[in-house]
């Protein structure tokens, strides 16, 4: 590996133990399974502004520090966006022409043997009952491009630490949390067989279909409707699908 690989994987593990000792102050973390060794897409429903964090912390827990594809919104950030990119993490220009660049960008970092982190909804979740949204077709032409495993992530828990509407409210969230701590669960699912899938939509509703299927057991005790109210979440059945 080249000084400048090591300096980046250093700079991934470095924010992966920041966002332990971050998430530890306001919530309990738990993480189950496992991921095959090498290059895998880590596929993970989106249900909090706080997700990054928690996604990090659980994948430090297991020894995994992927390159993370994240909105091109925080690259612009003062002091963050030099961090991340120092971390060899993924611009997403959502709803530009270069966005294709991000799948290219994507290509590569798991050609060089990274796993890659993506968020198939791409975008917070809106769906009635939080359950995971029909996904974007990336992470269905970034497995097709490169043949390596698509882990299903699912997490639950991290929508109780900050509102959906973040940074506002988020100081009143985030002192809650302090005080409640609530649990956060991560897991890690087997990774999903695309074969037979005939198109991306196809092969991406498989995807989406496993996370919720691992998503099941950390909310078993309220399956239909989080029993955490966030009245800053606006809802937009538009892109739900049937929760399992």
């Amino acid at each position: 590996m080249t000084t400048s690989g090591s300096n980046t994987t250093g700079c991934r593990r470095g924010l992966q133990v920041a966002a332990r000792v971050v998430l530890a102050a306001f919530g309990r973390l738990r993480v189950t399974g496992a991921v095959p060794d090498g290059p895998v897409i880590l596929a993970a429903n989106h249900i909090s502004p706080v997700d990054p964090v928690v996604l990090l912390a659980a994948c430090h827990a297991i020894g995994v520090a992927p390159r993370v594809m994240a909105t091109a919104g925080v690259f612009r950030a003062p002091v963050v966006g030099a961090v991340l990119r120092r971390a060899g993490y993924l611009r997403v220009a959502r709803g530009t022409a270069s966005v294709t660049q991000a799948l290219h960008d994507a290509i590569e970092a798991v050609a060089a043997g990274d796993p890659v982190l993506i968020y198939p909804e791409g975008r917070i979740g809106l769906a009635p009952g939080m359950w995971p949204e029909r996904g974007k077709t990336g992470v269905a032409r970034l497995a097709e491009a490169t043949g390596v495993p698509v882990v299903p992530v699912a997490q639950w828990g991290a929508h109780e630490i900050a509102p959906y509407a973040a940074p506002r409210g988020a100081v009143r969230g985030l002192a809650r949390s302090v005080l409640r701590r609530p649990q956060v669960s991560v897991h890690f699912g087997r990774p999903v067989s695309l074969a037979g899938t005939g198109s991306a939509r196809e092969a991406t509703d498989r995807v989406m279909a496993a996370i919720a299927d691992a998503l099941l057991p950390l909310r078993a005790a309220e399956p239909d409707v989080p029993r955490w109210h966030d009245p800053t979440r606006p809802i937009d059945p538009s892109r739900a699908r049937l929760a399992p």
